[in-house]
């Protein structure tokens, strides 16, 4: 795992939207995790660790 990885993953645990903002851009991955970090926070954290890692 490179550091920029590293680096998204520790940013998606505390700032979940960020970190999918930062890795893939304003779009419908940022939408979905903003949603589900609205109704629940771990949600949003899976999703976006799931973006980051695949």
């Amino acid at each position: 795992m490179d550091m920029n990885k590293l680096i998204l993953v520790i940013l998606a645990i505390l700032l979940p939207p960020v970190a999918v903002f930062l890795h893939r851009g304003m779009g419908k991955d940022l939408v979905l995790n903003i949603l589900l970090c609205l109704f629940f926070w771990l949600p949003g954290v899976l999703h976006a660790l799931y973006v980051i890692t695949r």
